[in-house]
């Protein structure tokens, strides 16, 4: 049996006209009926980082929003912080920027929380059934509600080709060092110049692979004296968590990003096969407008748009979802791969279906 995608085609650039077409979805599809006075909803998003401009624009969050409190329940939104350097690394910075964009309570009548705590440590940590990712973190919440919405704006991506629901679940609904295991086989190291030797991440460690080691010289460009000290990791004795990274508030833990994009793939699937698994109710939402090159994470307003405004799709599968519009952005040519991205989200798809995350196969149900 085919899974149903719902769509409403909008071409237009007008922020009215696009959410007059959510309204118009939303009451066709119906998608929150089955929710429960005073039941806490959590809806995921990204407000993209300081540079961009094509992130979910708040108002079609208020929309839905209203919807959701129509019925009594108590919606939030939510993110996790990030692991590179920007406005989206630790929760103050975080709120400071959603606030500014736009998703402050008043704004959008919802809360916006950091799910995974001040520097994106905290978290439940689960093992998972996974050939290449054997342990994950993630918010607390997460196996305590019955329900979720996620919200994506689709866009391409660096290592995967494609970012859509897949990549904002398994993604950004972890904390920060499932981030790093996601994205490197590699262990961290400690750029010593960066160090200050606080000590955060010696006491954080949980495989005591960090110690304080003395410097031989001085490094070009700072004053400090021979014998002054510096965090080093043992990479025998080394996990590879990633709790030094959130640990660190001085940007001296290196990260390798030059991951097999495969591989990325496929623990992009198993963090979100598990996640998912934790929910009873699940939708999605996917806005096809404004598809950047770059994902919101770096694209600037100066990004390259590779696709004509699509519209929005809307499911209760995850896979399904993301393979209809990659479809749509297809449907005339290959735009993807005149733009020169990768085609890693294939890998993703196919994997995806193995795993029993969703269905390749759907009917289009146009609104």
């Amino acid at each position: 049996m085919k899974s149903y995608v719902y769509f409403i085609e909008v071409k237009s650039d007008d922020l009215e006209a696009r959410c007059g077409a959510l309204q118009k979805l939303l009451e066709e599809v119906n998608p929150f009926r089955s929710y429960k006075k005073d039941e806490f909803i959590p809806v995921k998003l990204t407000i993209g980082d300081s540079q961009c401009v094509y992130n979910t624009h708040p108002e079609l969050v208020k929309v839905i929003i209203s919807e959701i409190r129509k019925l009594k329940a108590k919606p939030f939104l939510f993110d996790t912080n990030v692991i590179y350097k920007g406005e989206r690394l630790n929760a103050v910075d975080h709120l400071n920027l959603a606030q500014s964009k736009g998703f402050g309570h008043t704004k959008v009548g919802a809360p916006f929380i950091i799910a995974d705590g001040v520097f994106g440590h905290d978290g439940k940590e689960h093992v998972i059934d996974s050939d290449y990712i054997k342990k994950i973190k993630a918010p607390s919440f997460i196996g305590s509600l019955e329900s979720l919405v996620v919200l994506s704006h689709a866009t391409g991506h660096i290592l995967s080709g494609y970012a859509g629901a897949i990549k904002n679940i398994a993604m950004g609904m972890c904390s920060r060092p499932t981030k790093q295991v996601q994205h490197s086989s590699l262990k961290p190291h400690i750029i010593e110049k960066k160090c200050i030797a606080c000590g955060c991440c010696i006491k954080t460690c949980p495989a005591q692979a960090i110690s304080s080691r003395a410097r031989l010289a001085p490094q070009s460009g700072h004053s400090f004296d021979p014998g002054e000290e510096y965090a080093a990791i043992d990479q025998a004795k080394c996990l590879g968590c990633g709790e030094c990274l959130c640990a660190c508030k001085f940007d001296a833990v290196s990260i390798n990003w030059s991951e097999d994009h495969d591989i990325f793939a496929k623990r992009m699937i198993d963090v979100a096969h598990f996640i998912l698994s934790k929910f009873k109710n699940k939708f999605f939402m996917t806005f096809g407008f404004d598809i950047t090159k770059e994902c919101d994470c770096i694209s600037t307003k100066n990004e390259l748009i590779f696709s004509e405004n699509i519209g929005i799709l809307a499911s209760a599968d995850p896979l399904a979802i993301d393979k209809a519009m990659v479809d749509l952005v297809n449907k005339h040519r290959d735009a993807f791969k005149e733009t020169g991205l990768l085609d890693t989200y294939k890998t993703m798809f196919e994997y995806g279906h193995k795993k029993g995350l969703g269905k390749l196969d759907y009917n289009l149900i146009k609104i």
